[in-house]
């Protein structure tokens, strides 16, 4: 089995960690208005990377918790952080990685700018991920707020044939819901392409992290997780131990 790595998610809306459901920003938890502390609580508790989203970003189509993003880049300088939400152009994606960002995550730009990607994946080899957010095999853009017409692994063969690092699919059915990750739909993505899989949404417990694991071989490498570890339905690094362990 190969190792599956346990992603953190810490969700940026007006300078504050929260937690939306199915990405509405009307239905948001706020859970610390101390990033860098949600940060080291999740350092300490063993993450080897860490996923940041600007939600405000991503409605607006600019960075705007920015500054929280590099408070946590400056208190981990080492660990790798991957960042999404709001990244529509290519002077974005520079600043975010001369902040230290490792991995810039593309997600409504890809899809209605699919030459973008492959021009990006040029520029910045080794650091673009695109996010694909799907309902029903669909993508989804916009925050979540429509649907696209694109099938989800038609365009993942795409953006692996531009070169990106990986791709996180998320099910936005499942996302913030607590009822369990969509283990079918992310192997059938996986399975599809030859680039690693992130899954994301619908983590609830240890279950959801034995599913995943069971299913490593596919190229499924990491999982986000965020409400749960934040509501304790899921102890993180337990989590991560017992992912760890499932490799051997």
């Amino acid at each position: 089995m190969s190792q599956l790595l346990l992603i953190p998610a810490i969700d940026l809306k007006d300078g504050k960690c929260v937690r939306l459901r199915q990405g509405k920003m009307d239905d948001v938890t706020v859970f610390s208005d101390d990033p860098v502390a949600t940060a080291k609580r999740w350092v300490d508790a063993g993450a080897r990377r860490l996923h940041l989203v600007d939600l405000n970003g991503a409605r607006s189509g600019e960075p705007v918790n920015a500054d929280a993003i590099a408070a946590i880049i400056d208190a981990f300088p080492k660990l790798p952080i991957q960042v999404g939400g709001g990244i529509r152009d290519e002077e974005t994606i520079q600043m975010y990685l001369d902040m230290g960002v490792r991995y810039v995550i593309l997600g409504t730009k890809a899809v209605n700018a699919p030459h973008f990607v492959s021009d990006v994946c040029v520029g910045f080899a080794g650091h673009i991920i695109v996010g694909l957010d799907a309902k029903d095999g669909k993508v989804a853009i916009d925050g979540w707020s429509k649907l696209s017409g694109h099938d989800v692994i038609d365009l993942a063969k795409k953006f692996q044939d531009d070169g990106v690092e990986a791709i996180i699919y998320t099910d936005i059915g499942r996302d913030g819901m607590m009822n369990g990750v969509n283990v079918e739909a992310t192997v059938k993505l996986a399975n599809a392409v030859s680039i690693p899989i992130i899954a994301s949404g619908g983590i609830t417990n240890l279950d959801d992290i034995r599913k995943l694991c069971d299913v490593t071989d596919t190229g499924i490498a990491g999982a986000i997780t965020g409400r749960a570890i934040y509501e304790g339905t899921l102890d993180f690094a337990e989590a991560q131990k017992l992912a760890d362990q499932l490799a051997k």
